[in-house]
């Protein structure tokens, strides 16, 4: 049986096998990104694939907090717009 990697949520403090998560990276230039394919260098954080953790990450802040950098509304509509779909 294969192990399957666990990640924990940075909004919710839950844990989730991996490909549930997205990740969001600070990279070493300071430019945050979405990482979908979980192998960018730099400093990550994962949030739960739901609307509802991304509308609670907004306005807790736990991804700033998280990457210790301010996140681009960008990276926000991205996110959104990627969970749509």
């Amino acid at each position: 049986m294969k192990k399957i990697p666990m990640r924990k949520c940075v909004v919710t403090n839950e844990r989730f096998p991996k490909k549930e998560l997205v990740r969001i990276v600070r990279t070493p230039e300071d430019t945050i990104e979405i990482d979908l394919k979980g192998k960018r260098n730099g400093h990550g954080a994962y949030i739960q694939k739901s609307m509802e953790t991304l509308e609670k990450a907004k306005r807790s802040k736990a991804l700033e907090r998280a990457l210790e950098a301010p996140i681009p509304q960008e990276i926000y509509d991205e996110l959104e717009a990627m969970l749509r779909a």
